[in-house]
C-alpha cells in the first residue's frame, strides 16, 4: 500500500511559515534542495491546498529561464511531470499535471491508495496536512528543520488533541544548517 507522506522545511520551533506568512527564512541550499529533488522523485502523487498550489506554480514554467542550473532544472522536470491533486474550494481550474480533488481528503487518500502504481502519496501544506493527521491518514513525516525560532506562525504539526507514537526511521545533516528527520507513524 502507498504511504502517505509529508515534508516541509520548518523552524527549530516548530513553524512552516512565520507570523507574517513569510518562508525567506527556510530558503534551501544545494545540498538542502537536492533532497527535496529526490523526494520528489520518489513521489507517485502529490496532494496540495490551494496556497502550496499556488507558490508551486512557479516550477510549471521553469524550464525557460535559461539562467537556471541542476538541481533546479532536475526539480522543475520532476514537478512538472508529477500528477497532483489540488483541494481547494475558490479554485475552478488548475495548470500543468493537476486536477481538482473531486472528493474529500480521506476519499482521495483511498482511491489513491487503492490505484495501481507505485510512489509515495506526499501531501502538502501545513492547513491540508493537519486535516490529513487528525484523520489519521499521514504515514510518514519528513522534517527539515533549520536553525531559526520563528516564535508563531503555522505549525508544522497539527494540533489536534491527541498522541500519536512516531518511530526514527533517518536523523542527518543535510547541508551545513540543515537538520533533517524522517518519523513513521507507529501503527
Amino acid at each position: 500500500m502507498r504511504s502517505v507522506t509529508y515534508s516541509m522545511s520548518t523552524s527549530l520551533d516548530g513553524y512552516v511559515t512565520g507570523p507574517d506568512g513569510g518562508i525567506d527564512w527556510g530558503l534551501p541550499d544545494e545540498e538542502t534542495f537536492r533532497l527535496a529533488t529526490d523526494e520528489v522523485r520518489a513521489a507517485g502523487v502529490h496532494l496540495l491546498g490551494r496556497r502550496l498550489y499556488e507558490a508551486m506554480l512557479c516550477w510549471e514554467d521553469a524550464d525557460w529561464d535559461p539562467g537556471l542550473s541542476f538541481p533546479t532544472d532536475e526539480f522543475a522536470a520532476l514537478w512538472r511531470a508529477l500528477p497532483k491533486v489540488v483541494f481547494s474550494t475558490t479554485l475552478t481550474e488548475v495548470r500543468g499535471n493537476a486536477r481538482l480533488a473531486a472528493g474529500g481528503l480521506a476519499e482521495e487518500i483511498a482511491r489513491l491508495r487503492a490505484e495501481p502504481g507505485g510512489g509515495d502519496i506526499a501531501i502538502g501544506g501545513a492547513t491540508l496536512v493537519a486535516a490529513a493527521a487528525a484523520a489519521d491518514l499521514v504515514d510518514e513525516y519528513r522534517v527539515r528543520v533549520h536553525p531559526v525560532l520563528l516564535g508563531g506562525g503555522l505549525p508544522f504539526f497539527a494540533r489536534h488533541g491527541r498522541r500519536v507514537a512516531l518511530e526514527l526511521v533517518e536523523a542527518r545533516p543535510v547541508g551545513p544548517r540543515v537538520l533533517h528527520y524522517r518519523y513513521r507513524v507507529a501503527r
